[in-house]
């Protein structure tokens, strides 16, 4: 059985060497996120140059992704590395206060305008939800607080307003001057962070355009503004190519309690809008230091599959974690055995929706086809942009689609895509006649389909021609295929 749930690693000195990296790709990666929160331009140079080589010698396609760091909502640095606070403490944020010098009363901030953003009674909240602190009193740039939630605080831990309302751009000059690397290396995809409005991600589609990068975007929805209000949120998944449910801050902003119910929302929202979804963050944090995950962990992963997310994410465990291989592998199972459940083999998605598009017809006729024809063992799709199977992928089946792409940049695109697997093939050196066999025959070699199966084959008049799907034929194995 093909694993339909994508497989997203960050790397790390976990990951960052050959047999390292071997180890992750056969256990079942498909993508890869470089981190831009850590290291330098030349390190994800060298280390996308060693994904790609990597890659090629175990013959599997492998998407990057580059995620930019986006505003530094952090504190700064206390001159003993680290203090403890107790519930009830004064504790104060000084923007104005020498960033190496906090200690148990107060400390500096490297979001500096952090006193125009909040006012009396606000939650502030540090270390991804570790530590609370209600605001007191506001004294130019410094910033009052009661220590609600106490504990160990230590240099440059995150910080969030409790209810959102921060407003950091998304997009830094580092972020600029990163967004320029990713290019440079050959990023596929480019995750924006802390994004507000949709007009966040135009702005990094015009630099990325500029840059001559045919890269996707992905934003990071973290920000309580934007999923509180579903119109913005809706132009934000518009003006993307795919979502991250980036559950960090996310929760720290809108609460544990309303986390899940945001993230089931977010999963349906992006597929209906035909927009590819991550879920992201402690998916198996327990793994950091262990062989085997939690039971916790097996349902939050098996749920987000249930739910028909695309892709789910390793950080810390595969990043620097003490069993990157062994975390793949448990996720790659716990999907596998998800995806065995009956309620993610059909679907009604847009059943009762009318259509604009030819290609966007074709392909969901394809997958109500290939879910209600008996027989049917695969689709086939000759795409040259991989849009066709994006939309293929947005309905529910146990079937795997086969996207033929000629170019690079298409197989590695498709690879974050649900239940998509890329084959390399090049309609132009066949003779037109003979394309159709040629790819049943290919499946054949795989081991995919066999004699007798029937196999769905979608393509458009003009093979390599991007945009014109609009054929769709039905074929049997071991017949004479045109």
């Amino acid at each position: 059985m093909l694993r339909r749930t994508k497989i997203v690693a960050t790397l790390g000195p976990a990951t960052n060497q050959p047999d390292s990296l071997d180890a992750i790709i056969r256990a079942g990666v498909d993508v890869v996120r470089l981190n831009f929160s850590h290291g330098s331009a030349e390190e994800h140079t060298r280390l996308a140059a060693l994904v790609r080589e990597r890659a090629n010698t175990n013959q599997r396609p492998i998407a990057i992704l580059a995620d930019l760091q986006g505003p530094k909502l952090r504190i700064a640095r206390f001159r003993d590395q680290k203090v403890h606070l107790k519930a009830g403490d004064t504790f104060t944020l000084d923007a104005s206060l020498d960033k190496e010098s906090g200690d148990e009363t107060q400390v500096g901030l490297d979001y500096e305008d952090l006193h125009n953003d909040v006012g009396e009674g606000d939650i502030l909240v540090l270390d991804d939800g570790r530590l609370e602190l209600e605001v007191t009193g506001l004294h130019a740039q410094r910033i009052e607080t009661r220590v609600l939630i106490g504990g160990k605080l230590s240099n440059n831990k995150g910080l969030n307003k409790r209810g959102g309302g921060l407003s950091a751009p998304a997009l830094t000059d580092k972020d600029r001057a990163d967004l320029k690397t990713a290019a440079a290396l050959g990023a596929d995809y480019l995750a924006v962070s802390f994004v507000r409005t949709a007009e966040d991600m135009h702005e990094a589609r015009r630099l990325l355009d500029n840059e001559g990068s045919e890269a996707h975007l992905v934003a990071k929805i973290e920000r309580a503004d934007l999923v509180h209000d579903l119109d913005e949120l809706d132009a934000v998944i518009r003006a993307s190519d795919a979502i991250m449910v980036a559950r960090g801050d996310l929760a720290v902003e809108i609460g544990d309690a309303e986390l899940v119910g945001v993230q089931k929302y977010l999963i349906s929202r992006a597929r209906t809008l035909n927009t590819v979804v991550i879920t992201a963050t402690q998916m198996m944090e327990s793994m950091i230091s262990s062989p085997m995950p939690t039971r916790a962990e097996v349902s939050d992963i098996a749920n987000a599959a249930f739910d028909y997310t695309d892709a789910v994410m390793l950080s810390a465990e595969s990043a620097v974690g003490e069993y990157p291989a062994e975390a793949v592998a448990a996720m790659a199972r716990i999907c596998l055995g998800a995806e065995k459940h009956p309620s993610t083999h059909q679907s009604k998605h847009r059943i009762h929706e009318g259509m604009q598009h030819v290609d966007e017809a074709i392909a969901l006729s394809a997958m109500y086809a290939a879910n209600h024809l008996e027989g049917v063992k695969a689709i086939i799709c000759m795409t040259e942009s991989g849009a066709t199977p994006r939309l293929m992928s947005r309905i529910k089946s146990p079937l795997p689609i086969f996207a033929f792409c000629r170019k690079e940049v298409t197989q590695h695109r498709v690879c974050l895509y649900k239940g998509v697997h890329s084959v390399a093939f090049d309609a132009d050196e066949l003779e037109h006649a003979l394309v159709n066999q040629k790819a049943v025959d290919e499946l054949q070699r795989r081991g995919v389909v066999s004699e007798g199966d029937r196999v769905i084959i979608t393509k458009g008049d003009y093979v390599n021609a991007q945009g014109g799907t609009n054929t769709l034929k039905i074929v049997r194995v071991g017949a004479d295929i045109r």
